[in-house]
């Protein structure tokens, strides 16, 4: 799909026609739209085929006036059937002479305040709305961090109670989601920095202050990333010794009980063997031998509680 936008006071407002249009949108957009928009602007099929592939990294590209910046930007994925809810995908930037054409093959809430008009209002320009983009990115990127906290701790919880593989799986999908997250965001870290020594940039005098926002928020969105990363793989390991010493625990629990229950085990099997036996004449034989075996395990018991075995 293709959504057209101009420029009135500082907002976006749909357009009719691409002429018309400063900003186009290109949502999953098909073959037949991608092939329209790169005949009317002269650009590489490349530029917009590339973001089809959802490990496709950042870069910064130049090509005859046409700059194409991609960017990993986060994604939500709401559906349960999804292995993992938090990902990242590209999200193509492309600013030809007059226009600024950004697509996206992948659901993302980056733009969808551009898109419903309800951006804050600012001094639009080819720099200045690359920069805006990439600024909600690092943003999202910080929000979603966030709810991988707060659900790592809901994890932690559940685990506290019960220690099934269910919670341990969810939280080594909330640790790859921080990896996505920490490859993801070091990429465009790269390519803000290389964008800041543009010419292209320097076009615009607002623009050197803004990028250095974004760039303070994307590395802060790194240091949150790490930070978390550390805690989730220390709560991983953490668990990881309190389940192998619960089962070391359980393991000499089992061990203790064969053992006691081995003695009354061993005096019956010598008892049933026919040849000739203590107190095989007396008429409270079995009391003599039953009443040996349990002041034997007791003592057993009594031991083991003594070394702290149970």
């Amino acid at each position: 799909m293709i959504h057209l936008f101009k420029v009135s006071d500082q907002h976006f407002i749909p357009a009719l026609t691409m002429d018309e249009a400063f900003w186009i949108h290109l949502e999953n957009p098909s073959p037949e739209e991608i092939a329209k928009v790169v005949t009317k602007y002269n650009l590489e099929e490349d530029f917009i085929t590339d973001l089809q592939d959802a490990d496709e990294n950042a870069r910064l590209e130049w090509d005859e006036g046409t700059l194409l910046t991609i960017l990993r930007v986060p994604v939500y994925y709401k559906h349960r059937s999804a292995k993992i809810s938090f990902a990242t995908a590209p999200l193509g930037i492309i600013s030809t002479e007059d226009k600024m054409i950004t697509v996206a093959f992948y659901d993302n809430e980056i733009l969808t305040q551009y898109l419903e008009g309800k951006h804050r209002p600012f001094n639009i320009t080819q720099q200045s709305f690359l920069l805006s983009i990439s600024l909600r990115a690092a943003i999202y990127f910080l929000k979603f961090l966030k709810e991988i906290n707060r659900r790592t701790t809901l994890i932690e919880d559940e685990l506290q109670q019960s220690m099934r593989n269910k919670e341990l799986i969810r939280m080594v999908r909330m640790e790859k989601s921080l990896v996505f997250f920490n490859t993801s965001l070091k990429s465009n870290e790269i390519i803000l920095e290389r964008l800041q020594r543009t010419r292209w940039l320097l076009n615009d005098p607002d623009a050197e202050d803004l990028v250095e926002d974004v760039i303070i928020e994307n590395k802060q969105a790194i240091e949150m990333t790490n930070i978390y990363s550390n805690i989730l793989s220390s709560m991983m390991d953490a668990f990881a010794s309190i389940i192998s010493n619960n089962l070391n625990i359980v393991m000499k629990f089992l061990t203790s009980i064969t053992i006691i229950l081995s003695v009354p085990t061993l005096i019956s099997s010598i008892y049933g063997m026919n040849v000739h036996l203590p107190f095989q004449e007396s008429e409270y034989a079995f009391a003599i031998v039953m009443g040996l075996s349990i002041i034997i395990s007791l003592v057993l018991v009594f031991i083991f509680i003594h070394k702290k075995y149970f």
